[in-house]
């Protein structure tokens, strides 16, 4: 009986613990169509609500970014996206201007990714991505990729020793995922909007072997990328805890908050 009430015990101890796990949210938008509805100090307090210790967060025109992180720096991890609007999400890989205006953003304010960028097979070979890589390089920054794996593999032979963030695990399935993994160390990935890998709270078994195999290259993410999404990141906090709760602790931690906060910062100690 003792044995069975220690076990019981030790059960609810671990859900408690799984309830309170921090989130390092890996992908989050906060675009110049969601300043109005959501200011700066709202943005923070949803982040904080919903348990989320550190974001990652990207904006078109990057100036929602910077109104962010002047709120909070301890929470805001920034990166320098190439859209100035979100109708540049087509157009931004041909147009000239870009590279000017990414240029002059990284001689005033520090960052850790480009991204999140939209490009898709050999158009990762135009001038404007091969300059992006170059700049990542130099500035030491990661790639925060939204591509599929046609993309990636030109990410890395144009430099093979980038660091790339891949949206969404390229909406892969997880055998395919692993493969670029084992292929690529500099290649970790981020699984916002990705809703294949959990199935009522448990993780689905491709995904569970993928996770095991490389649980130090996975991060979650909610993706904000209309201003409604921002309303959802509290319950997608919760449910990245519930499936998070069907891994082994260590890895369920890892994939949570632990990996995000050793590759781009942990909040002040």
């Amino acid at each position: 009986m003792r044995a069975v009430i220690l076990s019981i015990a030790l059960l609810a101890c671990g859900a408690a613990r799984a309830e309170d796990m921090p989130i390092f949210d890996a992908h989050l938008h906060y675009s110049h169509d969601a300043w109005e509805r959501v200011p700066p100090k709202a943005f923070i307090d949803i982040l904080k609500k919903a348990g989320i210790r550190r974001a990652m967060v990207s904006s078109s025109n990057n100036e929602g970014t910077r109104m962010l992180q002047d709120e909070a720096p301890d929470v805001i991890v920034p990166e320098l996206r190439p859209y100035r609007s979100r109708g540049e999400l087509g157009t931004w890989a041909r147009d000239p201007t870009v590279i000017p205006f990414l240029e002059d953003l990284l001689a005033k304010r520090k960052y850790v990714a480009i991204g999140e960028f939209h490009i898709y097979g050999a158009d990762a070979d135009l001038p404007n991505m091969r300059r992006i890589v170059e700049l990542a390089k130099q500035h030491r920054l990661f790639l925060h990729s939204h591509s599929d794996s046609a993309a990636v593999e030109r990410h890395f032979q144009q430099d093979p020793t980038a660091r790339v963030l891949w949206a969404h695990s390229g909406f892969e399935r997880p055998e395919s995922v692993r493969a670029m993994l084992r292929k690529y160390p500099g290649l970790w990935c981020d699984l916002a909007f990705l809703t294949s890998h959990a199935t009522n709270g448990k993780v689905n078994a491709g995904w569970r072997e993928a996770f095991l195999e490389f649980p130090d290259r996975f991060l979650v993410g909610t993706d904000s990328f209309t201003p409604e999404r921002l309303h959802y990141i509290a319950e997608h906090a919760r449910w990245s805890r519930e499936w998070l709760a069907d891994l082994p602790r260590e890895v369920a931690e890892k994939i949570g908050y632990r990996n995000g906060e050793r590759l781009f910062g942990g909040p002040p100690r």
